[in-house]
């Protein structure tokens, strides 16, 4: 049963108002550490994030053979990130870096998730690797090493605690983003060594870091489909928590 939440009414009546459930996807890692046997791992902060803005998270396992039955039961998808690439072929690339690693067997689950949650124009967010993923779902392209692609590029890897900002981004006015931020400018984490070359055919760039990386993108065929290159689960910047607020408002529209 979802949680409630109450809100008052004019007249001083108060309405019981269910708390729309977020799907957040999960990390999954081999035996070792925390278990003998592979288990599921995701940062608490994503969960807070979430609850602080509204919304009752629940977490999604990597199972694409009942993706439709968890997107039956969920109001909007979140793809979180993780240290894992996409697989160059999904993209059209016949070589692979030698920094790509892989985990095909989440990459699988969370396209399913992806796949059902923008053929039913449920709200999607993804978030840095979930940003990623989006834009091949989306038809798009990513770089597969930002430093041997990009001259001059930031420290994109940021060698500060990452509950930090690593650098700033311009963000396009009048995008769905900039809409949601209100602000042209944000400061962001930065934890990737891949980035979105091109965003789709249909989506367009909504964000961007001073070294020309793609950092956000947004697909208007949707009610919301927004991707992130940072994490605005630590709410570092003011548009961060606003972030997650409009993802579960959108659950209602």
């Amino acid at each position: 049963m979802k949680r409630i939440v109450h809100r008052n009414r004019p007249g001083g009546q108060t309405t019981i108002m269910p708390r729309k459930i977020i799907g957040v996807t999960l990390d999954s890692e081999q035996p070792g550490g925390y278990s003998k046997f592979p288990w599921y791992a995701l940062r608490q902060n994503y969960m807070g994030a979430i609850a602080g803005a509204g919304g009752l998270p629940m977490a999604l396992p990597h199972l694409p053979e009942l993706a439709d039955a968890m997107l039956d039961r969920i109001d909007a998808l979140v793809i979180t990130g993780g240290a894992f690439d996409v697989d160059p072929a999904m993209y059209g690339d016949t070589a692979m870096h030698e920094k790509v690693s892989l985990k095909q067997g989440r990459t699988a689950a969370e396209l399913a998730l992806l796949r059902g949650a923008l053929a039913r124009n449920m709200p999607v967010l993804g978030i840095c690797g979930g940003q990623q993923l989006l834009a091949v779902a989306l038809g798009g392209s990513l770089i597969q090493h930002i430093p041997d692609s990009v001259a001059d590029a930031l420290a994109h890897e940021q060698p500060n605690p990452r509950d930090q900002a690593g650098h700033k981004i311009s963000v396009l006015a009048g995008s769905l983003l900039h809409q949601i931020v209100g602000a042209t400018e944000m400061a962001v984490n930065s934890s990737h060594h891949q980035a979105v070359r091109a965003p789709g055919p249909h989506a367009i760039v909504n964000a961007m870091a001073p070294d020309g990386v793609i950092e956000g993108i947004e697909d208007a065929r949707y009610k919301f489909c927004l991707g992130v290159q940072w994490h605005p689960e630590f709410l570092i910047d003011q548009g961060d928590g606003k972030i997650i607020a409009a993802l579960v408002t959108a659950c209602g529209s």
